[in-house]
């Protein structure tokens, strides 16, 4: 068959892909796991997805990143359906409300509040007066809120905003950065690891002690300091320590790699693993030169 006479492949979009999460929840003729699931039981799923979009992304795996970008994409499709279901929102309010949002939070691109203006190209607004803007239209935005609800609301503190299931050094950078905002912060990064020296020295009092509880809650001291660190370097700790976590998988399948070499692993000690680190290590440093 000719060429002219093959069909186009299909090309679905957007609409396509909520009409599927509609089927797929139609309570007839859907499928029954999608059915089954709420808020609550997605909530693991979506972030599985983030991190695997992280992952692709720090391994710059385009095709992979796509697929993954698309698993994400569906996790907000699947929220907009459940909560078009329950009557809390719908998709389209979903993305009314954000473009709304990003429109107000950026008057240096949006001057006169509409998607259809613009500001003059001439006009360079510099980063520091964008991040001071930012702060001050989300600071209204919230006392708006309290003023729709009538005064019902409890005021937010500087810290609630920043949700609890975050992971732990993601978590720690975000509150650091709201005590800044204020002034609660240190001036100088030798003094953040003058923090990590004294919060070391407690660590190795804990553990000379034996009491687990409180070592455990020095050891979280210590990581939060680590992390404060990181931010004064604007040093994303969770990147970091993703790096540590690839090489030492990387070093560590070379160690493995040399025990079976070996005959197993109960033929090689622990001079004999350092000595294949090490080895990894150096075959690190060649490629990267």
């Amino acid at each position: 068959m000719s060429s002219a006479g093959m069909s186009r492949p299909v090309t679905y979009d957007l609409a396509d892909l909520i009409t599927l999460m509609a089927r797929l929840r139609n309570p007839q003729t859907g499928c029954p796991w999608d059915l089954k699931q709420d808020f609550a039981t997605i909530l693991p799923h979506t972030l599985e997805e983030a991190y695997e979009v992280a992952d692709a992304i720090e391994r710059q795996d385009w095709p992979h990143l796509e697929e993954e970008l698309g698993d994400l994409l569906f996790q907000v499709i699947f929220y907009g359906q459940m909560g078009s279901e329950a009557g809390h929102f719908d998709l389209a309010s979903i993305i009314d409300r954000l473009v709304q949002k990003l429109i107000r939070r950026h008057p240096h691109v949006f001057p006169q509040g509409t998607l259809a203006s613009e500001r003059d190209p001439s006009i360079s607004p510099q980063e520091a007066e964008i991040n001071a803007n930012w702060d001050l239209i989300k600071q209204q935005e919230k006392s708006d809120k309290l003023a729709r609800a009538g005064g019902n609301l409890l005021p937010e503190r500087l810290l609630d905003s920043v949700p609890a299931t975050m992971p732990g050094l993601t978590r720690a950078v975000k509150l650091q950065k709201r005590a800044s905002s204020v002034g609660f912060d240190w001036n100088d990064a030798h003094a953040v690891v003058s923090k990590i020296q004294e919060e070391l020295a407690e660590v190795q009092h804990e553990m000379a002690t034996g009491d687990i509880e409180r070592l455990e809650s020095e050891i979280g001291d210590l990581l939060f300091a680590v992390s404060n660190l990181a931010r004064h370097y604007k040093i994303d700790p969770e990147v970091a320590l993703r790096g540590t976590n690839q090489r030492f998988y990387r070093r560590f399948s070379q160690v493995e790699d040399d025990a079976l070499a070996a005959g197993g692993w109960d033929q090689v000690g622990l001079d004999e693993m350092e000595l294949s680190w090490q080895k990894a290590k150096q075959l690190e440093k060649q490629r990267s030169r």
